[in-house]
């Protein structure tokens, strides 16, 4: 039924790219992937190509804020579960330090990467609404808009060739990872030392 569904909104084009990007982000697994659509559209139609990436920028957005809110306002289980086991403040400093990465990197990469545990995660501990956003929107931008660049200059051929390159997409991911983490610990420390040198 769901894989009916998904072919009957392909046929909206960006429109019905808005309705899977919500569906697909708020945790309902689509039955055609979303950056094949967007690479679909963009190829067939590059008049459109701007527009459905918007759609799934739009549609991401609204699908991951219903899945953050529903969690920051329903998983009390989760944490009296956690705070039981000892380990909601080890997880909590984990994921100060690494969470807001553990969003972008797989918002950002047409890569098959786990977004949804880290954005309850973000709700849970109460990690700020507009930083959120800023993350998820950065992360699609970059994703959907650089798909639907690919689509118009590649054709229907853009799929594959992110298939082929799919690990250099992985190790590209890790190496980001790095590199934004090492410069968020060097800001971290530069903020520390300042706030050191003014001390009394």
């Amino acid at each position: 039924m769901l894989a009916h569904l998904t072919a009957a909104l392909i046929e909206f084009g960006p429109l019905g790219i808005l309705v899977l990007a919500f569906i697909d982000s708020a945790g309902i697994p689509v039955a055609s992937g979303m950056d094949a659509l967007v690479i679909v559209v963009a190829a067939k139609a590059p008049s459109r190509a701007l527009l459905a990436a918007s759609m799934g920028v739009l549609g991401s957005l609204i699908g991951n804020l219903v899945l953050f809110l529903g969690a920051r306002t329903g998983a009390r289980r989760f944490v009296r579960e956690a705070e039981q086991a000892g380990k909601q403040q080890r997880f909590r400093e984990w994921f100060q330090r690494y969470g807001l990465l553990t969003i972008f990197i797989p918002a950002m990469l047409p890569i098959p990467l786990p977004l949804k545990v880290f954005v309850i995660s973000a709700a849970v501990l109460h990690t700020p609404l507009r930083t959120f956003v800023l993350v998820i929107v950065l992360g699609r931008c970059i994703r959907y808009f650089g798909e639907a660049y690919l689509g118009v200059l590649l054709g229907e051929g853009a799929g594959r060739f992110l298939r082929m390159y799919t690990w250099h997409l992985i190790a590209g991911a890790v190496a980001l990872f790095a590199v934004l983490y090492l410069l968020m610990m060097w800001t971290e420390r530069r903020r520390l030392r300042a706030k050191g040198a003014v001390a009394p």
